[in-house]
């Protein structure tokens, strides 16, 4: 039975994904789909997508705002908009979005199973499931506005979704994988994204079966005799449904332990985190995001940092100017391209500090700092052509790729590299008209 594997706080944020972003988004996010697909096949795209971590890091490597809510509609949007003109090729197909958007899925789904005979019905009854237990089951205080399917033609799936808080200005993103799914109201989810604001009702925890039980008896019950014990319940002080604990039954759990320390290793318990951090639960893939656009050096491990920018300014890049066949490739794509590649390459461990990949493109809000335009491109051409190059069986750009983070893996095994966070900042603003350097504001 699949387990949440995590859940992520987002704050809220306004306004838009710029055109010239939104189409690198989109054409990066796509080539990096298909060079998973090459590498591990459908299932594996799949199970990423329904990693949080893993999801916030794709959204870093392509530029949006490290921390906030946009990630996952800019980052479902920019899929959608690469991966569907190319269904058929990929096996794979995103339904729904935003809003109105996601009341489509239905729809979609449908066409679907007529196109490639899957059971469209059963994908429907799914999606509906997945959106009512996040929206009904799981009852923390946050109402969905965007739903995702993503179906393959074999008949997998992921969901992400995100619901709103509109109260506290935060939103949650949930996470779910068919693989090994038996059932959609006992610990159905491979995480949930969102922030975790002290108790809520969670009817999917796999102890709360009795209660599911007490619900379905209650809901068989005549009408006028579950009013009438209402009405008795509110009359009489201390009384209560027998579907909650009475007060001699057994003890609430405890409130998890404190958390000490800061950074994306912190752990214990969120409730008790001060705000301007954010943290990642031990043993978990629980992820909280603070509310400060400012990323700061404990947001990101930086001796991985480190061993990436020695792969690409400490004397490597001429060796991998060779290895990648690209004549004139400076380090600063190599950068990118490490990043880039490590998104492919690594393993769920790489990616408890997601906010480190927004040093590939930066951030449209300008942090770390602003996007280099002109690296972006860069990125998207080499990695393009290196995914144009294997699909007809040429894998000598691939390879490289993979060496590539090998040896930011090898660098920082055995070198040890710290990255210097302020310095890595400012050389990059101090390039950034160089490097074609934007935001929402403009440019750099």
């Amino acid at each position: 039975m699949i387990k949440r594997t995590g859940y992520a706080d987002l704050p809220l944020h306004v306004g838009t994904v710029p055109r010239w972003l939104a189409d690198r988004m989109m054409l990066l996010g796509t080539q990096i789909v298909e060079a998973l697909l090459i590498e591990y096949g459908k299932k594996e795209v799949l199970r990423r997508l329904s990693d949080p971590l893993w999801f916030q890091s794709l959204g870093s490597v392509l530029g949006m705002d490290w921390h906030s809510s946009g990630i996952t509609t800019s980052v479902m949007y920019a899929l959608k908009r690469g991966i569907n003109p190319r269904a058929r090729e990929f096996g794979l197909c995103v339904c729904g979005g935003r809003g109105k958007y996601s009341r489509k899925t239905p729809e979609e789904l449908l066409y679907l199973g007529d196109a490639t005979g899957l059971d469209g019905n059963a994908l429907v009854r799914a999606s509906k499931l997945c959106a009512k237990v996040d929206g009904t089951a799981v009852q923390d205080g946050f109402q969905l506005y965007q739903h995702n399917f993503i179906l393959s033609d074999e008949g997998d799936w992921a969901v992400v979704q995100q619901g709103m808080n509109t109260q506290s200005k935060t939103a949650r993103r949930y996470h779910w994988c068919s693989e090994s799914l038996k059932s959609f109201v006992e610990e159905p989810h491979t995480g949930v994204t969102g922030e975790n604001r002290g108790l809520l009702l969670n009817l999917t925890d796999r102890e709360a079966a009795p209660t599911r039980s007490s619900i379905l008896s209650i809901s068989n019950e005549q009408p006028d005799r579950i009013l009438g014990e209402v009405s008795r319940a509110v009359k009489e002080d201390g009384i209560q449904l027998s579907l909650f604990p009475s007060p001699g039954g057994p003890p609430a759990a405890p409130l998890p332990a404190e958390r000490t320390g800061a950074g994306p290793v912190t752990t214990g318990s969120p409730d008790n985190q001060h705000p301007d951090n954010y943290y990642i639960e031990e043993n978990s893939r629980n992820l909280t995001m603070p509310a400060r656009h400012q990323l700061k050096a404990e947001d990101v491990d930086l001796k991985r940092l480190g061993a990436v920018l020695a792969t690409a300014y400490d004397g490597q890049n001429k060796d991998f100017e060779g290895l990648l066949l690209t004549p004139g490739l400076g380090p600063r794509t190599l950068q990118s391209l490490a990043l880039v590649s490590e998104v492919i390459y690594g393993t769920p461990s790489r990616f408890r500090d997601p906010a480190r990949f927004s040093f590939a493109h930066g951030g449209k809000d300008g942090h770390p700092f602003p996007v280099p335009t002109r690296v972006y491109d860069e990125s998207i051409r080499i990695l393009g052509d290196a995914v144009e190059k294997s699909r007809m069986g040429y894998k000598d750009k691939s390879d490289c790729l993979r060496r590539l983070h090998t040896t930011a893996l090898e660098i920082e095994a055995n070198c040890s590299p710290e990255a210097d966070f302020d310095k890595t900042i400012e050389r990059e603003k101090a390039h950034s008209h160089e490097w074609g350097g934007r935001t929402v504001g403009g440019c750099s």
